[in-house]
């Protein structure tokens, strides 16, 4: 009898509801009341506080938990217009974006980074080279007919399809923010010779807009695979009959020990990464690579020599397991404290808003297409090869991952962002220089 009672009872964040409700509000009080700690604990408090009110909700909320993108994304639209309308003080706000995303801490980061050496490890050595094999084909193909589509709705608007590809394909499909729309303003200043800020003041609000549009086709993608389960596999693998190749952790015994392998593994294969990055090889063909790109490769070798315990690599996913289920909803708070609202707004043009739907349409069809015919499923390749080459990098990963309920399929999504973008990046330089 005792046991009923406690199925039945309605839970907030793990917790009874009552104690949640006093544990947030203790949570929630030294941020409103302008005493609350700038520090890690201090700022993560008020992170936990905004997290589970919003994730319970965007779970339980009809509609939108089942097609829009559950309580990850109601975190992240949650917060960003709570900040819109100032109901978050200005100064958690800073304390959120400097720990979650900020130079000087930057939980973000670190949250990736165990989400990649998980991801990776939990593959089997031949699902791993099949998927890594397919995947550039795959980016390739979302590219390829994003830019066709680009191109076709910008004639009736008067868009040149120079323009098209320039302002609207390239910003949209250069892997976000930080390695794509700033450096390709870089680009842009270097060969035209005119200011970086002409070219990136349109270039970061379109991608806005296309990053919209890829997190809300993510969770359309989520609704795809649930109505067509041959479309897509266990969200884990991309690689067509690769699901039982998954490995199950359930399958090794792991410790604490394991766990703190893993950990010292993972900030082992980060530090290649800047290491090549920074200073062996930080460019290639003009284009910089980043530190990511370089640490999945290095995490790949790993797991294709089959050098890492079976232990460790249980270790690993156990620690990517927490990353998603605990961590995960407080990244989202942070994502959505960066993200201004009022930039969408801006450029809310019919025509600017067509010419970002067709791209982000484009990008899923082609990398869903040519992903299906190197033997992924179709969903999850329009998903990491298309839709996490069209949103603003490390954030709108996340973002449309969670939209999609396929937070495992991170190493795939970062590599996007970082070669793909790297691939963008080259075609810009040329891009520039013929047609400006």
């Amino acid at each position: 009898m005792g046991t009923n009672s406690e199925k039945k009872e309605f839970t907030l964040g793990g917790l009874p509801w009552w104690q949640a409700l006093v544990a947030i509000v203790l949570c929630a009080l030294p941020m409103y009341l302008d005493v609350q700690s700038g520090s890690m604990t201090g700022t993560l408090c008020s992170c936990f506080a905004l997290a589970v009110v919003l994730y319970e909700f965007g779970e339980r909320l009809p509609i939108w938990n089942n097609y829009i993108g559950g309580g990850l994304l109601m975190a992240f639209f949650g917060v960003a217009l709570l900040k819109y309308f100032g109901l978050i003080p200005t100064e958690a706000i800073d304390n959120i974006n400097r720990i979650i995303s900020g130079d000087d801490v930057n939980l973000l980061e670190f949250y990736i980074v165990f989400l990649i050496v998980g991801s990776v490890l939990a593959l089997e050595k031949d699902i791993l080279v099949k998927s890594f094999a397919g995947y550039i084909p795959a980016i390739l193909g979302g590219l390829v007919v994003s830019t066709l589509f680009g191109v076709l709705v910008g004639l009736p608007f008067g868009i040149a399809p120079t323009d098209a590809i320039m302002r609207y394909v390239l910003p949209i499909m250069g892997g976000g923010h930080g390695a794509g729309a700033v450096p390709l303003s870089n680009i842009y200043e270097t060969v035209t010779g005119d200011a970086a800020a002409n070219f990136y003041g349109f270039a970061i609000v379109i991608l806005t807009v296309g990053n919209i549009f890829a997190i809300i086709g993510s969770a359309m993608l989520n609704v795809v695979g649930q109505k067509f389960p041959s479309m897509t596999g266990d969200k884990k693998t991309l690689v067509r009959g690769g699901a039982n190749l998954a490995r199950d952790d359930a399958k090794v015994k792991t410790n604490v020990d394991d766990m703190a392998a893993a950990m010292l593994l993972g900030f082992a294969c980060f530090c290649v990464g800047r290491i090549m990055s920074k200073i062996i090889l930080p460019t290639i063909a003009g284009a910089s690579i980043h530190a990511y790109a370089y640490m999945i490769i290095f995490v790949v070798i790993l797991a294709a020599t089959g050098l890492i315990p079976a232990r460790v690599r249980a270790g690993a996913k156990r620690l990517q397991s927490f990353m998603t289920g605990v961590l995960g909803m407080v990244i989202m708070v942070g994502m959505g404290a960066d993200f201004d609202i009022a930039e969408l707004f801006s450029v809310m043009t019919l025509g600017n808003i067509l010419m970002a739907l067709a791209i982000v349409i484009g990008a899923i069809l082609g990398a869903g297409a040519v992903g299906y015919l190197v033997g992924f499923y179709p969903v999850d390749a329009a998903l990491t090869a298309g839709l996490c080459m069209a949103n603003r990098g490390g954030s709108g990963d996340l973002a449309c991952l969670g939209a999609a309920d396929r937070m495992e399929l991170m190493a795939y999504a970062q590599l996007s962002s970082r070669l793909g973008g790297g691939i963008v990046l080259i075609i810009a330089s040329f891009a520039f220089s013929f047609w400006m």
